[in-house]
């Protein structure tokens, strides 16, 4: 009998560097279709009502125009006036979690990535997750109860331990989990001739 094989994909929505790499995970999945992608969530930044420091929305600003430059995916930067950002992705996190269990998690994953970037939405604001949720057929009273319940937390916090113990220290990272047994195969980003190379020494 053949091992099981899945890659894992250690990412946060709110991660710029993990949108550029979109394009990169869909070539990967079309070259590996048998191979099932579970999401593992890094978790960038905790709850936070605070808004964003001007040294952060700094920071990210130009982290949005590197990604864009070295990647060519496309960002809506009327995020930063029409929105208060803030530095706090777990409530993101915590959406694809909930998505997971209804086998929609990496559906939930790209709607939060389409809304914070393309459509100047902030996933930081339980309405936007919301309206995802719904946009997938969930239930958005339900959906928003779990969004902040110890259940959720304590599930995104098994993936942190996942994280963790792969070694994954920077986002996007790919790992491959073969009969319980991961191994890390890259972290940050690369193009996806480079990613596709390192998958076809192991699958």
């Amino acid at each position: 009998m053949e091992p099981e094989t899945r890659i894992l994909y250690v990412t946060d929505p709110m991660c710029s560097w993990c949108w550029g790499f979109a394009p990169v995970l869909d070539a990967l999945q079309k070259a590996y279709p048998h191979v099932p992608l579970q999401i593992v969530l890094g978790g960038l930044a905790p709850d936070s009502s605070e808004p964003m420091e001007e040294s952060m929305r700094n920071y990210v600003q130009q982290a949005w125009c590197d990604v864009a430059a070295r990647c060519g995916v496309t960002f809506n930067h009327d995020f930063w006036s029409q929105c208060q950002p803030r530095r706090s992705t777990w409530p993101s996190c915590r959406a694809v979690v909930i998505a997971r269990a209804r086998g929609l998690e990496y559906e939930m994953f790209t709607a939060i990535q389409k809304a914070y970037y393309l459509e100047a939405r902030n996933p930081s604001d339980d309405d936007t997750l919301a309206d995802a949720a719904e946009g997938l057929g969930m239930n958005r009273h339900a959906f928003l109860a779990a969004l902040h319940s110890e259940v959720t937390q304590a599930a995104l916090n098994e993936d942190f331990e996942i994280r963790r113990a792969i070694g994954a220290n920077s986002f996007p990272s790919l790992a491959i989990e073969r009969d319980g047994q991961r191994q890390l195969v890259h972290s940050g980003w690369g193009n996806d001739e480079m990613i596709l190379q390192l998958f076809a020494k192991l699958l």
